[in-house]
């Protein structure tokens, strides 16, 4: 179910900031706009059969499809591993919308208002599920918002430029309205690592990394809270 839902999750963030449909019209291919048949729309196990390539024309198939496809399953191999039931669900839930979060801020440095909103509606309504407790989530919606903002904004006033984007502290407040306050530094310095080994990874592959480059910081942050989510839960914290 996990890679079924990433193949439409996969959809949405490339049409979405195209201003395209995600729900109408039919699946084709990115290189010669042949429309695709059932079997060729198996999540993952049609790009492996095709070998990456569009049995039409031979065109590549972006790899950003199977990837996603991948981390929905593996979310909702996480959660059904960690809990069970309500809790279960309302794991992937999380985890869903993070991926789509994600997706969108890694193809657009996008974290779009609605999205991040459905986020933090969740995690309050998941209080009634699981701990921690409504107070704990307020407490950590509170202080992931502005710990981020302000960051961005002595990042601002010293550099004379933005160097987090206007979504970044909502999207670290929704995370902490699902997480309680206790997890928001640990989901902020573990992105902030991942970020580091990113940079890291790119220096080695040869690639020079500027000052102008941009990193996703939401993607960061979403590759950051859902473990933490599966741990905090297998734990019993």
């Amino acid at each position: 179910m996990g890679a079924i839902l990433g193949s439409f999750l996969a959809t949405v963030a490339i049409r979405w900031p195209q201003g395209r449909s995600a729900a109408s019209g039919r699946s084709m291919c990115d290189a010669c706009g042949r429309t695709l048949s059932a079997l060729e729309l198996v999540p993952l196990l049609s790009f492996v059969a095709l070998r990456g390539r569009c049995a039409g024309c031979g065109g590549r198939i972006d790899p950003f499809h199977w990837q996603v496809e991948l981390a929905g399953a593996l979310i909702g191999v996480g959660a059904g591993v960690a809990a069970d039931g309500t809790v279960a669900i309302a794991g992937v839930i999380f985890g869903w919308l993070l991926l789509l979060l994600a997706a969108l801020d890694l193809r657009a440095l996008w974290l779009p208002d609605r999205l991040t909103g459905l986020l933090a509606l969740g995690g309050l309504a998941s209080a009634w599920l699981m701990p921690p407790g409504p107070g704990d989530r307020l407490i950590g919606g509170g202080a992931g918002f502005a710990a981020l903002w302000a960051i961005g904004e002595c990042y601002r006033r010293l550099r004379g430029r933005q160097g987090l984007g206007g979504g970044d502290p909502k999207m670290l407040a929704a995370i902490g309205l699902w997480l309680g306050w206790r997890m928001v530094p640990a989901v902020l310095t573990a992105a902030a690592m991942i970020g580091l080994g990113a940079v890291l990874a790119m220096a080695i592959a040869g690639r020079r990394v500027g000052r102008s480059d941009q990193l996703p910081f939401g993607t960061l942050m979403a590759a950051a809270a859902y473990p933490a989510w599966l741990l905090m839960v297998g734990s019993g914290l």
